[in-house]
C-alpha cells in the first residue's frame, strides 16, 4: 500500500467559493495547498472523526469532519478513485469511508440537524443541503420564522445572501422552537457580536428610515440599532457619506447616513439611515473610555465628557468613528430663505436640498444625485396647475427623476443655482416675474415626437377620406338642393295666403323624390368605382403569354446544383441550403463562373428576341380587337335610334290613356317617374358600353393611334 496519495485539480469549498489546489494524503494527515493564494490547510490524522464520499456537481467529493467540529469539503474526484481512497482511509486513518448521496427529490419540508459548524437540512436520512454556520452574518427571528443572512462573497459573481426557515410551533417543555433554532445558529455563526461595552448609547432616537424609535449603541467597529421589533448592525466600513440637513421649519435637523451595501429587512433594502432631531434637545455625553484612550484613539476630535445639542453629539461621534466628512447645504437659499425646496417625488412630499456637489431628497424614498452623474436638467410646466412647476433630472445612465409641485417663486433661485453649477439645461425659462403661461419652459411636454399620436392622425385621415368617398354624393346633393330662394317660391309657409295649396301629401312626395335621387346617385358612384377598379386590375395584371425574364448566372448554377447539394447534406433546410450554395458560389473559381456567365448571356439574348416578336404580334391583335369593338358600339347605337313598331304603338296608347286623366289625378310623381325611367335606361346602356371598352386593356399602339385620330 502506498504511503501517500496525491490529487491535482481538486477544489476546496470555502465560504461558498471553490478554490483550486492540490490535495495530498499521508500517514500523518491530509494537506491541501491552494494554487491561487498558496495557503495550506493541514488536518492531523488523529483529528479525523468521519469521512463521507458523495456525488456532487464537480464529479465526486470528499467530506471530512474533525473532533473540534470543523468540516472540510473537497470536490473534483473521479468515481474510479473511491476504492483507492477507501483502502487508504482504512489502513492509515482507521476510518470507514461511507457513501452517502444527497437527496434530489425537490421537497422543501424536512428536519434540521446541527453538527459542529454545520447546519444540515435532511429529508429522511439523506441531506438536501448544508450551510456552514461560519458563513452566517446575521440571524433574526419572527413568528414561526428564522432568517439567516450570509457574508457577501466578493470572489463569486452570484452569491446566496439569505435563507428563511419556517419552524412549526410545538408545546415541548415550554421551549420556544424558534428561539432554540436561533440560539443554535448564533452559537456557531460568525455574527458581529455586541461583545464588550459600548463607547456610548443614544436612547430612543427617532428614525424615519427604517421607521421607528431605536437605541443606537456605538461600538468601536460597528453601529448597533436596537428597536422593539428589529435589530440592525451596521459596520462602519459600509458607511459612504454623512449629511446634516436643516429642516425647512428651522426647528428640526436631519442626520442622513448613506450605506453600501444597504441594511436589509426581508425584501426591503435601506440605502439611507435617516434620523430626525429637534434643535432644542440637549444632552450630556460621557464616553465609556478613559481619557488616555480617548486622546490616543480620536486625537482630540472627541473628549471623554461632552455636552450640547443631541444632533451635534451624534454627528460628531459618527464623524470621528467613521472618519468621513459631514456634508451640509451650500450657499443656496430659496424664496422663503430656507436651504431646501418643498416638492413631491413619486407619491409623497419631501424636501430637495441643492448641495455643492449634488442634490439630495428626503425622505421617502431618499435620493442622492451627484452633479457628475447628471446628463441634463429640465424645467417643465406643472401638470395640474400653473402655480407650480416640475424639476426633472436625467442621469447619464438614462434614469429620470421628476420633482413636482415646486412653487413658482422658487424658479428663479433654482435656475440661478443650476446655471452657476454649469449643468446642462434642456430648456431655459424666465428667471424672475414668471408669467402664468410658462411658454418659455413648457417644451418638455411637447418636444418629444409622439409616434403613437402621429399614427392615430394618419388613420383618422384615411377614415375621413373613405367616409367622404362613400358619402360625397349624398352630401353634395343636399347642398345643391338646399336653395333658400327657390324653396320660398315653391313651398308655401304657414302664414302664407296659399298655405292650403301645399298639402301634407305633396311634402311626402317631395321627400320620396329626394330619397330616390340619392339612391340613384349612390348606385352610379358604386358602378364608377367598380369600373375603375376593373380597369386598374386589368392594367396591373401580367400577360401569361409574355416571355419570362432570363435568370442570372448564379440562379442557373443553383438550379443545376440544388439536387447535388441536397444529396451531400441530407435533411438540410431551405435557408441552410441557400446559405451553403452562396458559400460554394463564392469559393468557385473564375473559369467555372465564366461558363455560367456565358449561359446567362445566351438566355438574355433569347429573351430579347422573344420580347420583340411578342410586342409585334400584340400590336396587330390589339388593332383588330379595337376595330371589332367600334363596329359593335355603332350597331348598338343604330338599334337604339330606330324604335320598334310595337313600342311606338304602346307609347301612343299610353299617351291617350294619360290624356284622358283630369288634373287632380295627375301628380308630380308620375311625370318625374317617367323621366327617371328613361334616364335609367340611358345610363345603363352607357355604363355597359364603358364596361365593354374597359374590359380589354389598350396597348401602347392603340393609344397612339387613338390620339392620331
Amino acid at each position: 500500500m502506498a504511503e501517500t496519495l496525491e490529487f491535482n485539480d481538486i477544489f476546496q469549498e470555502v465560504k461558498g467559493s471553490m478554490n483550486d489546489g492540490r490535495l495530498r494524503l499521508s500517514r500523518q494527515g491530509i494537506i491541501f495547498k491552494n494554487s491561487k493564494t498558496g495557503k495550506v490547510d493541514n488536518i492531523q490524522a488523529g483529528e479525523l472523526t468521519e469521512g463521507i464520499w458523495r456525488r456532487v456537481a464537480l464529479g465526486h467529493g470528499l467530506k471530512l469532519l474533525t473532533k473540534n467540529g470543523h468540516v472540510y469539503k473537497y470536490d473534483g474526484f473521479r468515481e474510479s478513485e473511491f476504492e483507492k481512497l477507501s483502502d487508504f482511509f482504512k489502513t492509515h486513518y482507521r476510518l470507514e469511508l461511507m457513501e452517502k448521496d444527497l437527496c434530489v427529490k425537490g421537497w422543501n419540508w424536512g428536519t434540521v440537524k446541527f453538527g459542529g459548524q454545520l447546519l444540515s437540512f435532511d429529508i429522511g436520512d439523506q441531506p438536501v443541503f448544508e450551510i456552514p454556520l461560519s458563513n452566517v452574518s446575521q440571524c433574526t427571528t419572527g413568528k414561526n420564522e428564522v432568517t439567516l443572512e450570509f457574508h457577501q462573497n466578493d470572489d463569486a459573481e452570484v452569491s446566496l445572501m439569505e435563507v428563511r426557515f419556517y419552524v412549526p410551533p410545538t408545546q415541548e417543555d415550554g421551549v420556544d422552537p424558534v428561539e432554540a433554532f436561533a440560539q443554535n445558529v448564533l452559537s456557531k455563526a460568525d455574527v458581529i457580536q455586541a461583545t464588550g461595552d459600548a463607547i456610548c448609547i443614544f436612547r430612543e432616537l427617532q428614525c424615519l428610515t427604517p421607521r421607528g424609535r431605536y437605541d443606537i449603541r456605538i461600538y468601536p467597529t460597528f453601529l448597533h440599532l436596537h428597536g422593539k421589533t428589529f435589530d440592525y448592525k451596521i459596520p462602519y466600513t459600509t458607511v459612504l457619506r454623512l449629511f446634516l440637513l436643516p429642516h425647512k421649519d428651522q426647528r428640526q435637523m436631519f442626520f442622513v447616513i448613506s450605506l453600501d451595501p444597504p441594511i436589509k429587512q426581508g425584501q426591503t433594502r435601506y440605502h439611507f439611515l435617516i434620523l430626525l432631531f429637534s434643535k432644542d434637545e440637549d444632552i450630556s455625553l460621557t464616553l465609556n473610555m478613559n481619557e488616555e484612550e480617548v486622546e490616543k484613539r480620536f486625537e482630540g476630535r472627541l473628549t471623554k465628557n461632552m455636552s450640547g445639542s443631541l444632533y451635534e453629539m451624534v454627528s460628531r461621534v459618527m464623524k470621528a468613528l467613521v472618519n468621513r466628512k459631514i456634508t451640509v447645504p451650500g450657499n443656496f437659499q430659496g424664496h422663503s430663505g430656507a436651504q431646501c425646496i418643498t416638492c413631491s417625488y413619486k407619491a409623497s412630499s419631501g424636501l430637495l436640498y441643492p448641495l455643492e456637489r449634488g442634490f439630495i431628497y428626503v425622505h421617502k424614498p431618499p435620493v442622492h444625485i451627484r452633479f457628475d452623474e447628471i446628463s441634463f436638467v429640465n424645467f417643465a410646466r406643472g401638470t395640474t396647475t400653473t402655480r407650480s412647476f416640475d424639476f426633472e433630472i436625467e442621469t447619464k445612465q438614462g434614469t429620470q427623476y421628476t420633482f413636482s409641485s415646486i412653487e413658482r417663486e422658487e424658479y428663479g433661485k433654482l435656475f440661478d443655482f443650476v446655471n452657476a453649477k454649469k449643468l446642462n439645461i434642456k430648456n431655459r425659462g424666465l428667471k424672475e416675474g414668471m408669467n402664468p403661461s410658462y411658454d418659455d419652459y413648457a417644451d418638455s411636454d411637447e418636444d418629444q415626437h409622439d409616434a403613437y399620436l402621429e399614427r392615430m392622425k394618419e388613420e383618422g385621415k384615411i377614415r375621413e377620406e373613405n367616409a367622404n368617398d362613400s358619402s360625397d354624393d349624398s352630401g353634395e346633393e343636399t347642398d345643391e338642393s338646399f336653395n333658400p330662394g327657390e324653396e320660398e317660391d315653391d313651398v308655401a309657409e304657414e302664414f302664407d295666403s296659399n298655405a292650403s295649396a301645399s298639402s301634407s301629401s305633396n311634402e311626402g312626395d317631395s321627400d320620396r323624390e329626394e330619397k330616390k335621387r340619392k339612391q340613384l346617385k349612390r348606385a352610379k358612384m358604386a358602378k364608377d368605382r367598380k369600373s375603375r377598379r376593373k380597369s386598374s386590375e386589368v392594367k396591373k395584371g401580367k400577360d401569361p403569354n409574355a416571355p419570362k425574364r432570363p435568370m442570372s448566372a448564379y440562379m442557373l448554377w443553383l438550379n443545376a446544383s440544388r439536387e447535388k447539394i441536397k444529396s451531400d447534406h441530407p435533411g438540410i433546410s431551405i435557408t441552410d441550403l441557400s446559405k451553403k450554395a452562396g458559400e460554394i458560389w463564392k469559393g468557385m473559381s473564375k473559369e467555372k463562373k465564366e461558363e455560367w456567365d456565358r449561359k446567362a448571356e445566351d438566355a438574355r439574348r433569347d429573351y430579347e428576341k422573344a420580347m420583340k416578336e411578342y410586342e409585334g404580334g400584340r400590336g396587330e391583335s390589339s388593332k383588330r380587337d379595337k376595330s371589332k369593338k367600334k363596329k359593335k358600339v355603332k350597331a348598338k347605337m343604330e338599334k337604339k335610334s330606330t324604335p320598334s313598331r310595337g313600342s311606338s304603338s304602346k307609347s301612343s296608347s299610353r299617351q291617350l290613356s294619360e290624356s284622358f286623366k283630369s288634373k287632380e289625378f295627375v301628380s308630380s310623381d308620375e311625370s318625374s317617374s317617367g323621366e327617371n325611367k328613361s334616364k335609367k335606361k340611358r345610363r345603363r346602356s352607357e355604363d355597359s358600353e364603358e364596361e365593354e371598352l374597359a374590359s380589354t386593356p389598350p396597348s401602347s399602339e392603340d393609344s397612339a393611334s387613338g390620339s392620331d385620330e
